[in-house]
C-alpha cells in the first residue's frame, strides 16, 4: 500500500475514537469520567481522540470489579482458560491491521514494525494459553517420614501498568501470563497511547473473557496510577516504563505488602571485538537502536569496540544510519516515525547540546527532521569519540541516538559495560566462543545476546538487574510472579512427636 492509501485507512479506523470521550471498560460495561484529556498524534500534534480521565474512584470500581470476579475466573478449569485465551489471540489475528494503523498514529512507530507486533501480541497470547493448563502444577518433594507436594494458587487481582513505546505488544505480554494464571486484571495503560488498550480490551470481551476479569482505566500516573498501587485489593503490581517510577512504585505500594514486578530503563551496551564478523555486528547494533525509534529498553544504545577496529567500524555504523529514511509512520518504506511527544523529543534532543559540550562528535545526525506535518521527527545520531563516565554514556535517552566507545582489551570492556546504573541487557560480537561465554558471564545484566540481536525465544526469562528491574517474565517465570506457591507436607509414619507437659 502506499502512503496516500495507509492513511486512509488509519482514517478509517480511527474514527471509532471520534465521537465522544474515550470511555474506561469496567466490570464489561463503559465507564466515563468527569474529566478527559487529549492524546495526540505525534505525526503532526493533532488529536487523536479525548479520553476519560480516570482517578481514584474509577480505580476503586474496577479494582472491586476484578476482586468479585476473582473467585469464578481463578476455579476455571485451566483449560477452559487455555480455550478462551486462544479465542483472543484468534481476534487480535483478525483485527491485526486495524491494531498496527492504530498504535503507529499513536505512538509515531513504523507500519513496518507495529504490523508485527500485533501478530506478536497474539502469539504472546497462544504461548500463555498452553501454559494454563499445568499453571497449578508444582512438585512432589520426599524426605525420610514425610512427602511435600507443592502447587500455585492465582494470587488475586493485579494491577498492570504499560508503557507507550510499544503499548499494544507489552500490555499482552503481561496481561496474558496474569489470566492465564487466573488472576484478574486492572489495566491502567499509558496516558501518551491509550487507544489500542481500548481495541485490547474490546477484543478480550468479544473473545470470551467475562466481565470484570479484565478492566481498562485511563488516566495519569501520579493519579489512577497511584491510586491502583495503593488500592488494599489488588495484590501486585507489573510495570514496565522508567526507572524513577518504579521507585515511586514500589513506595507506594509498601504499605499494602504489594509484590511488584519491574521491567525498567536500560543503557544496553553491544560489544564488538576484532575478530567479529564486522558486518553482521553492524546490521545488528544498527538494527537495535534505530528500530522502534530507539524507544524500546533493550535497545543496544551504548557501542563498546576494540579499539584496532574504531574508526573503521563507527564509520560503517555511521554510513548505515545516515541511510535510514525518517518520516510518515504510515509510509511502507520508513523506518524511523517521530518520536512520541514533544516533551520526549526535546529531552532527546537535549543530549546533542551535552554530547557537544562533554566533547564527543557528533558522527551522524544530530538534529531535527522538518517530516510530515511538523511532528516529533529526529534524525538517527551516532556520537564518537566519547568516554563512559559522559552523560550520553550513563543516561537512557530513550531515541535513535548511538555512543560508541572503544576498548583496548576485554577486561576494559566488561569495565565499561558494567559502569552504569542499568543492567538489562547486553550484546557481544565475537567469533571466539570462549571469550563469549566469559564476557556474558561477567556481564551484569539480566540478559545476554552472543552474536545476535534480541531475538526472543518466549519460554525463556525475560528482565533485568541494578536499575533495569525486578523479576522475570518469559514462561514459567511469569507464573511464579502471579500465583503463590503452597506446600503441603504429609507424614507417612508414626513418627515421634516431641511432648510437652502432662
Amino acid at each position: 500500500m502506499s502512503l496516500d492509501e495507509n492513511i486512509k485507512r488509519a482514517q478509517a479506523y480511527l474514527k471509532q475514537f471520534q465521537s465522544g470521550p474515550v470511555a474506561h471498560r469496567i466490570n464489561g460495561q463503559d465507564v466515563l469520567s468527569a474529566d478527559s484529556f487529549d492524546t495526540i498524534s505525534p505525526v503532526d500534534l493533532a488529536p487523536l481522540a479525548t479520553i476519560s480521565k480516570g482517578g481514584t474512584d474509577e480505580i476503586d470500581q474496577a479494582a472491586k470489579a476484578a476482586k468479585a470476579a476473582f473467585t469464578g475466573w481463578s476455579r476455571l478449569s485451566g483449560k477452559d482458560r487455555r480455550d478462551i485465551l486462544h479465542n483472543v489471540a484468534d481476534a487480535i489475528v483478525a483485527r491485526a491491521e486495524e491494531i498496527a494503523f492504530v498504535e503507529a498514529m499513536d505512538t509515531g512507530q513504523t507500519i513496518r514494525f507495529m504490523s508485527k507486533a500485533a501478530l506478536r501480541g497474539a502469539e504472546n497470547f497462544r504461548f500463555f494459553a498452553d501454559q494454563a493448563p499445568a499453571a497449578a502444577d508444582g512438585k512432589s518433594l520426599f524426605t525420610t517420614g514425610q512427602i511435600n507436594i507443592t502447587s500455585r494458587r492465582a494470587i488475586g487481582p493485579v494491577g498492570i501498568i504499560t508503557p507507550w513505546n510499544t503499548p499494544f505488544m507489552l500490555s499482552t505480554w503481561k496481561i496474558a501470563p496474569a489470566l492465564a494464571s487466573g488472576c484478574t486484571v486492572v489495566h491502567k495503560p499509558a496516558e501518551l497511547s491509550p487507544l489500542s488498550a481500548r481495541l485490547l480490551v474490546e477484543i478480550a470481551e468479544t473473545a470470551g473473557v467475562p466481565a470484570g476479569v479484565w478492566n481498562t482505566v485511563n488516566g495519569m500516573g501520579e493519579t489512577a496510577g497511584r491510586a491502583l498501587t495503593e488500592h488494599p485489593d489488588i495484590k501486585a503490581i507489573a510495570f514496565v516504563g522508567e526507572s524513577n517510577t518504579g521507585s515511586h512504585i514500589m513506595s507506594q505500594g509498601a504499605s499494602t505488602l504489594k509484590r511488584v514486578h519491574f521491567e525498567l530503563g536500560g543503557k544496553n551496551p553491544v560489544i564488538v571485538f576484532k575478530d567479529a564478523d564486522l558486518e553482521r555486528a553492524a546490521d545488528a547494533a544498527v538494527f537495535m537502536i534505530y528500530s522502534l525509534n530507539g524507544e524500546r529498553c533493550t535497545s543496544s544504545s551504548r557501542l563498546l569496540v576494540e579499539h584496532d577496529i574504531y574508526d573503521a567500524f563507527c564509520t560503517k555504523v555511521a554510513q548505515k544510519a545516515a541511510t535510514i529514511k525518517v518520516g510518515h509512520p504510515l509510509d511502507p518504506e520508513v523506518t524511523i516515525g517521530p518520536l512520541i511527544h514533544p516533551i520526549h523529543q526535546a529531552k532527546v534532543t537535549s543530549y546533542f547540546d551535552i554530547a557537544t559540550a562533554e566533547g564527543a562528535l557528533i558522527a551522524t545526525g544530530g538534529h531535527t527532521i522538518d517530516g510530515p506535518g511538523g511532528g516529533c521527527y529526529v534524525a538517527p545520531t551516532l556520537f564518537t569519540n566519547a568516554t563512559n563516565n559522559m552523560r550520553i554514556a550513563q543516561e537512557e535517552i530513550f531515541g535513535p541516538v548511538l555512543t560508541a566507545l572503544p576498548f583496548e582489551s576485554e577486561e576494559e570492556a566488561i569495565t565499561m559495560a558494567n559502569d552504569v546504573a542499568y543492567g538489562l541487557a547486553g550484546y557481544v560480537w565475537t567469533e571466539n566462543m570462549q571469550r563469549g561465554l566469559r564476557v556474558s558471564d561477567a556481564l551484569e545484566a539480566g540478559m545476554v545476546w552472543v552474536n545476535s540481536e534480541n531475538t526472543r525465544h518466549l519460554p525463556t526469562p525475560f528482565g533485568g538487574v541494578k536499575s533495569s528491574g525486578i523479576g522475570r517474565d518469559g514462561g514459567d517465570w511469569s507464573f511464579d510472579f502471579y500465583m503463590e506457591t503452597k506446600n503441603v507436607a504429609l507424614a507417612t509414619g508414626a513418627h515421634k512427636i516431641p511432648k510437652l507437659g502432662g
